[in-house]
């Protein structure tokens, strides 16, 4: 697949139901602001990164999230994983605010939602071997130890296309692609419900981009798997999404299914956004 290929209808397969059951992650009004010591080009006044946007995530559905940069993305995929917290609204995980939740419920919480980075090798410990890294996950979580850890260490390797023996190899020794592949490895371990990926292509070459993303499809289509996918790069989005957040200055300016936003954007921001990607690929 290339990655400014449309996306390939799933054949035979629904839409996400909107039934009865909540979403397991929500935002809801959320808003982040920074102080003014750390955004002096502002002149001392405080950043507004994200304010009152309200969004939701579900198992087996892609909602991609984009905008220039600056515009909030980043920031809003943190507060949904709890790398930050909202000053006001606030963030469900199954219906309970993630400042409420209790230990039981932090774990779960933890295990649940995973989160995939631009740069794998900055959250990897260069100290630790892959095998080493994945281990201390399946340590920490009670998931595994010994033998048992051993054999999960190799199925989860061999399940984002690497070799058992790279168990045995340090960060270092791999491409981006591999290193990326390592980082989505270890989000699997703990067998979540919802990734949160943050430019997770970016810093690939096209040709390692379309093979993560081929990856990350295959892994939802197996493991039912829920992603907020976050990208500047709207070719990509539109292989991947199957909803799409516009953000704007910190606001949710168009939300809609991937082919409705594509075809027909509604907001004069979208269409500028869309309108300055060459070559954007166009449903048929």
């Amino acid at each position: 697949m290339s990655a400014a290929e449309p996306r390939r209808p799933r054949t035979g397969e629904a839409p996400p139901a909107a039934g009865p059951e909540p979403a397991p992650l929500v935002a809801e009004r959320v808003t982040r602001r920074f102080a003014a010591r750390r955004a002096r080009r502002a002149g001392g006044r405080d950043v507004v990164a994200v304010e009152e946007v309200s969004i939701e995530l579900r198992p087996g559905e892609t909602l991609a999230l984009v905008g220039e940069s600056g515009s909030g993305k980043s920031t809003l995929g943190r507060l949904l994983v709890g790398l930050e917290r909202p000053d006001a609204g606030e963030v469900r995980f199954d219906g309970v605010p993630l400042e409420a939740l209790d230990r039981a419920g932090r774990r779960r919480f933890r295990r649940r939602v995973q989160m995939v980075f631009q740069d794998p090798y900055a959250s990897l410990d260069p100290r630790l071997t892959v095998g080493g890294a994945l281990r201390e996950v399946l340590h920490v979580h009670g998931l595994a130890r010994g033998r048992a850890a051993e054999e999960r260490i190799a199925a989860l390797l061999e399940r984002v296309g690497l070799d058992a023996d790279a168990a045995r190899r340090y960060p270092h020794a791999f491409s981006g692609g591999q290193r990326q592949r390592i980082g989505i490895a270890r989000a699997l371990a703990v067998e979540p419900a919802l990734l949160i990926a943050d430019e997770p292509v970016s810093a690939l070459d096209v040709s390692v981009q379309a093979k993560i993303l081929d990856l990350m499809l295959r892994l939802q289509r197996d493991l039912g798997l829920g992603y907020l996918f976050i990208s500047h790069d709207l070719a990509v989005v539109r292989v991947v999404a199957d909803r799409v957040a516009v953000m704007k200055g910190g606001r949710v300016v168009e939300i809609g299914s991937a082919d409705a936003v594509y075809r027909a954007p509604r907001e004069e921001y979208t269409k500028a956004l869309f309108a300055a990607v060459p070559r954007l690929p166009h449903s048929t």
